[in-house]
Formats: C-alpha cells, sequence, structure tokens
C-alpha cells in the first residue's frame, strides 16, 4: 500500500487566473516544490486531481489541457519531486460542448478521481492526504475518506465539514505533516 498526498491543481499547484491552459499562464505557488520535496521524503506519492470545466466550456482543448500537464509535469520532474498521476474531469452539467455535458461522479465534489487513483495504485486512503483550495475538494475527500486533508483558503468552512487544518500558504503544511 502507498501513502499518497492529492494535489488540486489550480490555487494549490498554480496561482487559480480562472481557466489556465497557457504556459505563460503557469504561475507555481510559492513554496510548492518545497513542500512537495518534504512529502516525497516522507514516503508520499504525488497525484493530481483537478476539475477541468473550461474543457467543457469550450474555452481550450483536451489536448491544450494535456499538453501543459506534460509541461507540468516535467517541471515537477526537474524539481526532483515526479508525479505518480494526474487525474482530471472534464465534464460539467452545463457544458457548451455536448460531449462534455454531464453529471458525472469525477467531477469534485463528487470522489471519482480518487477511485480511480485506487483502482489504479494501492492506495491507504486512510494515511493520505489532499491538499485543496475550494470546499469542493475537502467534500471529495470527506468522501473518500481520506486520513487528512487540507484547506489552503480563507473560505468558510461549514461545521459538519472539518478539515484537518486551514493553511494560509503551502509552507504551513510543514507544520502539520
Amino acid at each position: 500500500m502507498i501513502e499518497v498526498a492529492f494535489l488540486d491543481r489550480d490555487g494549490v499547484i498554480n496561482v487559480d487566473y480562472g481557466y489556465v491552459f497557457k504556459r505563460e499562464q503557469f504561475e507555481f505557488i510559492d513554496g510548492l516544490f518545497t513542500i512537495c520535496r518534504l512529502l516525497h521524503d516522507l514516503n508520499y506519492e504525488l497525484i493530481v486531481i483537478t476539475n477541468q470545466s473550461g474543457i467543457a466550456r469550450g474555452y481550450y482543448s483536451e489536448q491544450d489541457f494535456l499538453d501543459l500537464t506534460a509541461w507540468m509535469c516535467e517541471q515537477f520532474k526537474k524539481q526532483g519531486v515526479p508525479l505518480l498521476d494526474v487525474f482530471y474531469c472534464p465534464h460539467h452539467p452545463e457544458a457548451a460542448i455536448s460531449n462534455y455535458r454531464q453529471k458525472c461522479r469525477c467531477r469534485k465534489p463528487s470522489p471519482g478521481m480518487i477511485e480511480q487513483a485506487c483502482e489504479k495504485y494501492p492506495i491507504d486512503l486512510q494515511n493520505s492526504i489532499l491538499i485543496g483550495d475550494k470546499i469542493s475538494d475537502m467534500e471529495a475527500a470527506k468522501a473518500a475518506a481520506i486520513g487528512k486533508f487540507y484547506l489552503l483558503s480563507q473560505e468558510i468552512v461549514e461545521e459538519q465539514l472539518i478539515v484537518s487544518a486551514r493553511l494560509d500558504n503551502l509552507l504551513q503544511l510543514s507544520y502539520f505533516i
């Protein structure tokens, strides 16, 4: 069994400028690679799980996303923290492109991408973590029974959704893991 640090993309890996799909728009979050090296040193595998409704909305193509993802993975590798995998949801229930218009199980807050990862890899969810910047990330982690989940945001959390910690920046994660 492997322990995984699930990372959301926009808002955790890169600055969320809204529908980022070009290298020129992609700005890594401060402290990202420092935290990823720490996670890697603690024997966590790194998996990205990301909603990409920009595909469904027609803002960019699935190939645009895949090209940027390949470049992003290469940057992680250059930093000595390779990603095990990237799972993404291109769907949206109100998509402009009919092929992607659906209410699916992979779009967060549903846990589908985490379940896909568990089908592909022997993941110990109880000893894994998730880092996200939206309540939907936390809900997906809770639905999948991930051991700890961290909110990188000032967003108000409802009482029934208890996060492991709220982070003002990624480097604060080092105090909790």
